[in-house]
């Protein structure tokens, strides 16, 4: 079983579209606006798609503490790369770390919620990363 797509309500989803296109290679497959309610669908190389979304105006648009999303990496150079390029576009981001067995980084994104960035060291008897959950810091592998 795969994850077919996630649907963000972000505050700017102009905004939001420019971020995963230019930092994760995402692409706009559509784009409308219904009156002042404005969707995007992005879709990646491998067939994930990610709807943004703004949908009501009148609410803010608020993620609960420790929400993220996770984008991994083939290697520690992917990861490094990454990093310096939100460093050299003004983004507050640490370097990567050891943590979790990955190699990672935290940034807060554009929209309002928390981007990781990793490579996950350890493989699978099938050569594909091992998934993990991480929950308040600490990996569930």
């Amino acid at each position: 079983m795969r994850l077919n797509h996630l649907d963000l309500t972000v505050p700017n989803v102009t905004q939001c579209r420019e971020f995963f296109e230019t930092y994760f290679g995402f692409r706009c497959v559509v784009s409308t606006t219904l009156g002042n309610r404005d969707v995007v669908v992005l879709t990646n190389e491998e067939g994930f798609a990610l709807t943004l979304n703004h949908l009501d105006h009148t609410k803010p648009v608020q993620y609960p503490a420790g929400f993220h999303i996770g984008f991994m990496q083939d290697s520690r150079d992917g990861v490094d790369e990454i990093n310096q390029r939100l460093l050299a576009d003004g983004f507050d981001v640490d370097p990567p770390q050891e943590l979790h067995g990955a190699w990672t980084f935290y940034f807060h994104a554009p929209g309002g919620f928390d981007v990781e960035v990793l490579h996950q060291s350890m493989r699978g008897a099938d050569g594909k990363g091992q998934g993990s959950v991480v929950t308040g810091g600490q990996a569930l592998l």
